[in-house]
């Protein structure tokens, strides 16, 4: 499984701001031609959601459906994959104060599920989504990317 990590700073934003655009996945196609479509379910009893997306992804498509848990008190949200073109895909965004405006952190853990393919594909996929995060950030809030890591874990 590989994970990533990527700190974002929206300057001059509040974190309460980024947080509401973030968690506005409708408005994504909007603001950034990374995501091409997200379409968002009723919320369910929990208060989560479920929502389909269609992203470009190395010159192709990658969909997914994912369930989204909300957690407004603490300006974060955490996804998981439902079913789509990952084996595994799984993450959070996390909203705080920094410097007068809004550190943004995002992570995730996946998998592609191809084993024999892993040691070529894992890595391109990884560069491929923390550049459509980066792209994703900028759109919404007009963050930068401060700090990426990424790592490889047996999972």
């Amino acid at each position: 499984m590989r994970h990533v990590v990527l700190h974002a700073l929206a300057g001059g934003l509040e974190p309460a701001d980024a947080y509401r655009r973030i968690t506005d996945f409708r408005r994504y196609p909007e603001l950034t031609d990374t995501v091409r479509e997200v379409r968002v379910d009723d919320p369910l009893a929990d208060g989560s959601l479920v929502s389909e997306w269609t992203v470009t992804f190395r010159g192709g498509l990658m969909r997914w459906r994912e369930r989204d848990l909300f957690s407004p008190e603490t300006l974060s949200l955490t996804f998981e994959q439902l079913s789509g073109d990952f084996q595994t895909f799984e993450g959070s965004w996390r909203c705080e104060p920094r410097d007068g405006g809004t550190l943004i952190v995002f992570t995730a853990s996946f998998d592609l599920g191809i084993p024999t393919l892993a040691e070529i594909l894992d890595p391109v996929a990884e560069s491929t989504l923390r550049t459509n995060i980066a792209r994703i950030l900028v759109g919404l809030v007009g963050a930068e990317v401060i700090d990426e890591c990424a790592a490889a874990a047996r999972g």
